[in-house]
């Protein structure tokens, strides 16, 4: 939308992502000129013909790969505007048949608190139905009028998908890593806001009309049939046209950054990156680990990773950059984590294994990840083949399943220090999480790489055992866990001296905390009095129920009976109500005009606030998440997983 003046804007209250003041006065004779330091500066203006590098990486898309023309959509599932564009795209992909390519960026902003789990779905969509389980995902989240937890997972269940496995992915957040590389990637080139979309580069801001993507698109389309004229082949223009693109916002000469664009939901203000405090963890490898680097280097990898994980194989390169910007300095070490929610994951681990022993497993790796979509059996032999492997002996490698006592004992060191998602690295045993840049990983090598000089001058020899030398220093240097302060009247089960303390951040209304509960229970019966349960409230804003629930559960701790009223609650999440906290409140035999006087003050819902405030304070999201002596353990995950946590700080207490 184009103001006609601002003096329109101010009187129709059109004034979208910007503010202007204009003086409505009757003619004048003009003033004296004013100051320059007093002159308003000149609107910024972005470069509209500036051209972006915005690569495609394995983000979802849809239209031919040798498209000529090719749309990066940056949006957010929640944001109006962008709800208001996907019927412009699917009107230009009507317009333009089999000459565009769209694909997808997220960018759900901060203030959306609905954003970031539908993005987690869509991308979850993906995982298990591929790009077109994503877009059939993506239309149903535009269309949805509501995007809270039932909403999404109603939505799974009609397009589908595993419900159970959909619940877990979005608990984990296993997709947020992928979401916020789209995010850093587009906001780095000055799309703050959405919708955003690059037309062969190009941006337009905004939920524009068609006219303004076709005036563009055609442009484009000129372009690309000129260079396919000069000898280009189609399925390279993308790449071509892109080859000098900018990697950073271009402005006009004299322009800063521009006001969002009309049509574009504002992003919220900007605040530098924390990155999280380094935490150690001890990390055992056998001498016979797959391994490459030199095994005297002062910085050690480990890394935890499985095959099919999508993660995994985009760390890769970054891992490879680091030994090349470091070399004879950094050694990589493997550890198997094959997820359970990925079926080729344990078998690919197994070929795996069967190449070690051959003395080829990195040989064996490098098919595994070149060719992550086809890692069914006849394929993984395949590779074998193409590696160079005695198929006589691998077929019997894998059909005795020999690796997998081996990898299982990965998989259970992985659970005991933190790795149960993939991948996890620990640099000289600091923790590194997710498919990081090789940027980041340079900062942390960097970091390490000092503290490994200053070991070798202070004596400490190079060799087979410098890693491990390098892990003592840094464990003893790591200061004590974040302490989590628990009141002598929240809600614990178990004996108040235990030696381990799980304190769970937990809300009424979510799916995933309904989830834990029975391995809390389990928890419970298996330790007794070694192990205390105290509870936190953090009631999740999109949940509209957990706040009420949460001083409903306050009301009735106040008469001795929280646990009481958690399990009723827990035990008809979908009955959450103001009817049925009373109802229940009677059930448990509860001062009935004590209970709905409390209720009725609000008296504490600065205490719920408190804990929630606490939580964040921890660097704690999302729900639920336990914190166990000081370590944090993040969504519903099974018994066994919170056991082992727990048997590793009971093994400590003891010391």
């Amino acid at each position: 939308m184009k103001h006609v003046s601002w003096i329109l804007a101010l009187v129709v209250g059109l004034a979208i992502g910007f503010t202007a003041k204009t003086a409505l006065v009757a003619p004048a004779p003009a003033p004296a000129a004013r100051p320059a330091a007093a002159q308003r500066p000149a609107r910024p203006q972005e470069d509209t013909k500036a051209v972006y590098r915005v690569p495609l990486e394995d983000s979802a898309a849809k239209g031919p790969a040798d498209a000529l023309v090719t749309i990066v959509e940056s949006s957010d599932f929640e944001c109006p505007f962008c709800k208001r564009a996907a019927p412009t795209l699917k009107e230009l992909e009507e317009a333009y048949p089999g000459q565009l390519r769209i694909v997808f960026k997220h960018n759900p902003l901060a203030f959306h608190q609905t954003a970031l789990p539908a993005a987690l779905a869509a991308e979850e969509a993906r995982a298990q139905k591929g790009d077109a389980g994503f877009w059939a995902m993506a239309d149903a989240l535009f269309a949805a009028p509501v995007l809270d937890q039932a909403t999404l997972e109603k939505l799974a269940a009609a397009n589908g998908l595993d419900v159970p496995r959909f619940q877990k992915a979005l608990a984990e957040r296993a997709h947020e890593p992928r979401i916020r590389r789209d995010q850093a990637l587009v906001t780095s080139l000055g799309a703050t806001g959405t919708p955003a979309f690059f037309i062969n580069g190009r941006k337009i801001s905004g939920a524009q009309p068609v006219a303004a993507f076709r005036a563009v698109i055609d442009e484009e389309l000129a372009k690309a049939k000129a260079l396919v004229a000069s000898g280009v082949p189609a399925g390279q223009v993308y790449a071509k046209v892109l080859e000098r693109g900018a990697t950073a916002q271009v402005m006009l000469p004299g322009s800063a950054a521009p006001a969002p664009a009309p049509g574009a939901a504002p992003a919220a203000p900007a605040a530098p990156p924390r990155p999280p405090p380094a935490k150690y963890q001890k990390v055992a490898a056998r001498p016979d680990d797959p391994a490459r680097g030199p095994a005297d280097a002062p910085l050690t990898v480990v890394l935890f990773s499985d095959f099919q994980c999508p993660f995994c194989s985009r760390v890769e390169p970054s891992l490879k950059q680091l030994e090349e910007a470091y070399p004879k300095q950094v050694r990589i070490v493997w550890k198997h984590q094959p997820l359970p929610m990925h079926p080729n994951a344990m078998p690919a681990a197994l070929a795996a294994e069967a190449a070690r022993e051959q003395g080829k497993f990195w040989q064996l790796h490098e098919l595994l990840f070149q060719n992550q979509q086809a890692l069914a059996a006849a394929d993984l032999e395949g590779y074998a083949k193409r590696a160079g492997l005695d198929l006589g002996k691998y077929r019997a490698a894998v059909a005795g399943a020999k690796g997998e006592p081996r990898i299982k004992e990965d998989m259970a060191l992985g659970q005991s220090v933190g790795a149960g998602g993939t991948p996890t690295m620990f640099f000289n045993c600091r923790q590194v999480v997710g498919a990081l840049p090789f940027e980041s990983l340079r900062a942390v090598a960097e970091e390490e790489l000092k503290k490994a000089d200053a070991l070798l001058a202070k004596g400490v020899k190079r060799g087979p055992g410098f890693a491990a030398a390098a892990c003592e220093a840094n464990l003893s240097a790591q200061p004590a866990p974040a302490a989590v302060t628990v009141r002598g009247d929240d809600p614990a089960i178990g004996g108040a001296a235990a030696p381990v303390t799980v304190v769970v951040f937990s809300d009424f209304q979510c799916p995933f905390c309904a989830r834990l509960e029975p391995s809390l229970k389990q928890v419970e019966q298996a330790y007794g009095d070694k192990v205390r349960i105290v509870w936190k409230h953090k009631p999740l804003p999109f949940h509209p129920n957990a706040m009420p629930a949460a001083e409903a559960a306050e009301a009735a701790r106040e008469q001795g009976k929280f646990w009481q009223m958690h399990d009723k609650m827990f035990g008809a999440q979908q009955q959450l109500s103001a009817a049925s906290y009373e109802r229940w409140a009677q059930e448990l035999g509860l001062d009935m005009a004590k209970f709905k006087a409390t209720v009725a003050s609000g008296k504490y819902k600065a205490r719920i606030k408190e804990d929630d405030a606490l939580a964040t304070s921890l660097g704690i999201e999302g729900t639920p998440t336990m914190v166990v002596n000081g370590e944090q353990l993040v969504g519903a995950v099974p018994f066994e997983n919170l056991k082992a946590v727990i048997d590793r700080k009971l093994a400590s207490a003891k010391k």
